[in-house]
């Protein structure tokens, strides 16, 4: 693909997200993201056949996938447990402020209004998870009664709606507190040695959330 269509693609997807972030699935037209990109409707329809096209996009490509994210926690010499929360904490973070992410939690959550099947989002998410689990479980570090993928399975769906319903209930600034509380009560169950203020604390040093003392204190304080 030329330079110049790549650049149109790309503006129109980011105005398309912007909106849908802003004002839904219904909420947002063609004619709202053509005026919102300085593109006009026709390039819509060239470059993604529809507003559900655009739609589509959006979740697959910056919503189910998460390009890079989790493969920056693929080194075996980091515990996994941490690198599980660290990881947890950067999609937060992604789900707070990167409009693309933004809009495919919208999307995802208003998919029964779009005529477009949507992929499952939380896929890559659940796979990662249970990688990390596995090797937790390898090193001895999970209670013996712990299985990787179904845990995997339940603490994604947890986590997603937790950073959800927080938003919707004390907004975003909220979530990172959240979801440290969440997982200090999560780790007491996951390892065999309880730990979860020190592996909560080492996570947080590693990733890209607030600094762990202003989170640690946030989530005792509350």
């Amino acid at each position: 693909m030329q330079e110049r269509a790549r650049a149109t693609r790309r503006s129109l997807l980011e105005a398309a997200a912007l909106l849908f972030a802003e004002q839904g699935y219904a909420g947002t037209s063609v004619n709202d993201i053509s005026a919102r990109s300085g593109r006009t409707s026709g390039a819509v329809y060239f470059h993604y056949a529809s507003k559900e096209g655009l739609a589509l996009a959006v979740v697959q490509h910056h919503f189910a996938t998460w390009p890079g994210l989790a493969a920056r926690y693929t080194d075996r010499a980091e515990p996994p447990l941490e690198k599980l929360v660290a990881l947890s904490f950067d999609i937060a973070h992604a789900l707070a402020e990167d409009p693309l992410a933004r809009a495919g939690a919208r999307l995802w959550a208003e998919r029964d209004t779009i005529d477009a099947p949507l992929p499952d989002p939380f896929a890559l998410w659940t796979t990662a998870t249970t990688r990390l689990l596995a090797q937790a479980r390898t090193a001895g570090h999970l209670t013996p009664h712990i299985r990787p993928a179904p845990t995997a399975r339940s603490l994604v769906r947890a986590f997603f709606g937790l950073c959800m319903l927080t938003e919707a209930l004390e907004g975003r600034a909220a979530v990172t507190g959240r979801l440290a509380d969440w997982w200090l009560l999560t780790l007491g169950s996951l390892q065999r040695r309880p730990d979860p203020e020190g592996v909560l604390g080492r996570a947080l040093r590693r990733g890209s959330a607030p600094p762990a003392g202003k989170v640690l204190g946030a989530a005792g304080g509350r």
